[in-house]
């Protein structure tokens, strides 16, 4: 039995997506690709037992549809699974209409945090044979492979169409599995060269890990926007040393000089220090710079201390906005105090901070969202952080946001092709070009005279020089996201594109 795992391209003027493994989904104008991690887990744990399996990324591989269509076409997969999110679901929607027509005896299923929040509504819309629920479909997959070829049961959070027409499921997903019996991801077999370049790495070739799933701050349901509360019901991670074994070989082998891990938030207390002096005990501090998502206000200065003995070099944080009363809303469980004691500790110890921030709350005034850019640039002044990634809100369907959404109606649009962060899809007492100005005003603080001196005078290395050149693409391709009317072109644009994809 052949199985593909599947990204079919999207083509469209607004850019490369960033579908895979990512819970905020925008488009970028400066191209970046994430490894899919547990898409590669699944493609990993299948060929463990026995299955043929593709590693079809059309988006890494900047293949056209028609390019595609033909690579299919010469695997013959028996099934066919892509990973989807809402801004893609509609063009997913109408793939899958294409492929049942070329491929009728392929079984198709989708998976992702969409699907997992509205799983009958992709198979009333679209004649997708499965939807898969949950977050853990790398053995979910391996569940159904098994009962296409061996005709075993599928475990929990399945849904389908039966013969008659009717929709079926088998319950809610369970996340029971144990990641410690994962395999270390085959490399060779998903193409981990697609992955290197990325505006987060600065020594390459680079990678990510993913030692846990979903964020271990749950309180009350984990923050409002995200949309990985909906795929994960816990926070579950394997050993600390089998994450210091997996980047041992990543460095022996393939010669990785940066590790960015992708858990939701990386795990802390006694985990973090497990990890961190395995590394240093096995001589890889330094000889690979460790990347990861954390949060405010958690870590002790000591932790910190540890982490730059350890090599950490990028530590991502969600800031989000500078408005206390925002950040109640969003049960971030944070303040502008922890910020910004945590980003001077972190710089401190050799760490460069990187703030997301996103515009375009409907609860926020202007003053409110431009509070958050001045303390951004106060941020960025102090010296205390690198790098920003700003974006703006959306209430993916399903999140706690969403719900708020339509029970406040601060709904503008429910077209689920519009909510990739291009413009704002809430009411709220900002423009929608006011909305896309303050967050260009965020990028720009890239531009500022003191911050260009300090990033200059950084320079050490050919590394340092290249990884400020790919920072200035990046900067001017943000600038591009947001630019006055880019959704009107883009829009104008996607209209002569709509009938060529499913050509």
């Amino acid at each position: 039995m052949k199985v593909s795992i599947s990204y079919p391209p999207i083509e469209t003027p607004k850019g490369v997506p960033l579908l895979s493994q990512n819970r905020q989904f925008q488009y970028f104008n400066e191209p970046t690709y994430i490894y899919p991690m547990i898409p590669a887990y699944a493609a990993t744990l299948l060929k463990h037992n026995g299955y043929e399996v593709g590693w079809d990324d059309g988006i890494a591989e900047r293949m056209n549809f028609a390019e595609y269509l033909e690579r299919l076409d010469h695997e013959k997969p028996d099934l066919i699974a892509i990973e989807t999110k809402a801004p893609a679901v509609k063009t997913h929607w109408r793939y899958i209409k294409v492929f049942k027509e070329r491929w009728p005896d392929a079984k198709i299923a989708l998976m992702g945090d969409h699907v997992t929040a509205f799983p009958e509504e992709s198979l009333r819309n679209t004649p997708v044979d499965y939807v898969v629920t949950g977050g853990d479909y790398d053995f979910q997959l391996l569940s159904l492979a098994n009962h296409l070829d061996k005709g075993t049961p599928l475990e929990p959070g399945f849904w389908w169409r039966e013969k008659d027409g009717s929709i079926r499921s088998n319950g809610e997903f369970k996340q029971s599995h144990d990641l410690n019996e994962l395999p270390l991801i085959d490399r060779d077999l998903t193409k981990w060269w697609l992955y290197v370049k990325n505006g987060n790495f600065k020594y390459e070739p680079g990678t990510y890990t993913m030692v846990g799933r979903d964020c271990w701050w749950r309180n009350g349901g984990g923050c409002t926007f995200c949309s990985w509360t909906i795929t994960y019901k816990k926070y579950q991670m394997r050993r600390p040393e089998s994450l210091v074994d997996e980047i041992e070989m990543l460095h022996t082998r393939y010669g990785i000089r940066e590790v960015f891990d992708d858990t939701g938030t990386f795990p802390c207390g006694y985990w973090l220090r497990e990890f961190c002096n395995g590394i240093i005990e096995r001589g890889l501090a330094f000889k690979v710079r460790i990347g990861c998502n954390m949060r405010f206000g958690v870590l002790k200065e000591d932790d910190y201390r540890l982490m730059g003995k350890a090599g950490f070099r990028f530590i991502l944080y969600g800031l989000e906005s500078a408005n206390q009363k925002t950040l109640n809303r969003l049960q971030k469980g944070t303040t502008n105090q922890e910020a910004w004691e945590t980003c001077k500790w972190a710089k401190k110890y050799g760490m460069d901070p990187h703030l997301t921030i996103m515009m375009g709350y409907p609860w926020e005034t202007y003053e409110d969202a431009r509070n958050t850019v001045e303390f951004a640039k106060k941020i960025f002044k102090a010296g205390y952080a690198e790098t920003l990634q700003a974006t703006i809100v959306i209430p993916y369907p399903g999140t706690a946001l969403w719900k708020q959404c339509k029970q406040n109606g601060w709904l503008l649009t429910e077209d689920y092709d519009r909510y990739d962060m291009r413009e704002a899809v809430m009411k709220s007492e900002l423009t929608g070009e006011q909305v896309k100005y303050l967050t260009q005003e965020l990028y720009k603080v890239f531009l500022t005279p003191k911050y260009v001196l300090r990033k200059v005078l950084a320079i050490r290395s050919k590394d340092d020089l290249k990884f400020a050149k790919r920072g200035l693409r990046y900067v001017q391709g943000h600038l591009k996201d947001f630019a006055k009317g880019s959704e009107m072109r883009d829009k104008d644009k996607e209209k002569q594109l709509v009938e060529l994809r499913v050509q």
